[in-house]
């Protein structure tokens, strides 16, 4: 008996190009991965392979983004003012 159907949190068909929807589950004849969007299903292999990694939203981002801080501004009040010139 197989145990029950789950889905994989940001996995990315590789037929369609959906996200969140593989669903993966284990027959007596092996682990199966399954899109319920398009249709698309194979068997994962054997063999453990780690030199690849699933394709999810995280690893597929580019982070190129510049996080350093340009220039930094303070700006005064007039009320600021007002306070400095009473003393």
């Amino acid at each position: 008996m197989g145990r029950p159907k789950r889905f994989i949190a940001g996995a990315v068909c590789p037929r369609c190009g959906e996200m969140d929807k593989i669903m993966m589950y284990s027959t007596d004849e092996g682990q199966f991965r399954e899109c319920v969007a398009c249709g698309f299903e194979d068997k994962q292999s054997e063999e453990s392979d780690t030199s690849g990694e699933l394709t999810t939203r995280v690893n597929q981002r580019k982070n190129e983004d510049d996080h350093t801080v340009k220039q930094v501004v303070f700006f005064k009040s007039a009320a600021d003012d007002d306070e400095e010139s009473q003393h």
